[in-house]
């Protein structure tokens, strides 16, 4: 009996865990058709069918859900094969990945000028959003990898930390009691200015504002740092910002007897991902990974 090839236990595999045929062949880069094709020469091979494709979609039979774990050891050896052999190939293809604002603020260009230099045919597609939509959609197989903070409470992703984002609180030093009021008193006056809920500092907030014992009189949220920069120059509230990002805006520091934690940042990838992409991503990511950097287009301006 011929035994099946890695390459028909990978179209599986993607094909069973992503939303769709259609993202599972994106992210091997094959057409349908031809991820399709695998699939039935992987059922022909076992004598038996892998999919139900009776309804709107393909789902798993009871067959298809006894191979997956085996197909996941399978392409989980083969990702620790490729490691230990440090391939460093030119890659080709699209790659689709995600990062927080952050990330698009400080480092993100010179990772994309470094990919390009060094995989000059690899099409990049980069998307910014908060860590929570980003973590769904490389869970989803709409991405090949993201960067987000902290690591992924999920069994089907992998984390591996790259780095670290270190805030502190800032306000415009024209607004009124800036200069004589602590953090405290200033947000029972303005409101407190922040990413909104799935941001990957929402629980860096949130811890600190728990152990100090203080609520926000009123909060104003919104998905873009450089907007929560800008309104905190424009006196609408207090904040915090990269702690590299105080001084060139033009901003007052505000002291804290107890700062804000520093905030991991981790690559993260799908189980069972045995592509060269990610540990060629991977290596890319931890050299050019810096939040400490100002921010870029002209926000200090």
């Amino acid at each position: 009996m011929p035994h099946p090839s890695v390459k028909q236990l990978e179209a599986f595999w993607w094909a069973a865990t992503c939303a769709n045929f259609a993202t599972a062949a994106e992210r091997v880069h094959l057409s349908v058709s031809s991820l399709s094709k695998r699939i039935t020469e992987l059922e022909s091979t076992l004598g038996q069918p892998l999919f139900d494709r009776s309804g709107h979609r393909a789902v798993l039979t009871e067959a298809g859900e006894r191979l997956l774990p085996a197909a996941l050891d399978v392409l989980n050896a083969m990702a620790m094969l490729g490691h230990a052999l440090n391939t460093r190939e030119e890659l080709a293809g699209h790659c689709r990945f995600g990062v927080g604002d952050l990330s698009a603020l400080t480092w993100l260009p010179t990772f994309v000028a470094a990919v390009r230099r060094t995989h000059p045919r690899l099409a990049l597609e980069p998307s910014v959003d908060v860590g929570g939509v980003l973590e769904r959609r490389l869970d989803d197989g709409e991405l090949d990898f993201a960067v987000i903070a902290g690591r992924s409470s999920r069994s089907t992703l992998l984390s591996q930390l790259v780095g670290a984002a270190r805030f502190a609180w800032a306000v415009s030093p024209s607004l009124p009691g800036a200069t004589r009021l602590g953090i405290k008193a200033l947000l029972q006056r303005y409101p407190l200015v922040t990413l909104p809920p799935g941001a990957g500092t929402t629980r860096l907030l949130d811890d600190w504002l728990l152990a100090q014992g203080v609520t926000a009189r009123e909060h104003i949220l919104c998905n873009s740092l450089g907007a929560v920069a800008g309104m905190l120059r424009a006196e609408v509230g207090v904040g915090f910002l990269p702690s590299g990002w105080v001084g060139p805006l033009g901003l007052r520091p505000l002291g804290a007897r107890t700062p804000l934690a520093p905030l991991q940042y981790s690559f993260q990838w799908r189980r069972g991902d045995a592509r060269a992409l990610i540990p060629a991503m991977q290596r890319l990511v931890q050299a050019e990974v810096d939040f400490s950097a100002p921010p870029v287009l002209g926000l200090a301006a």
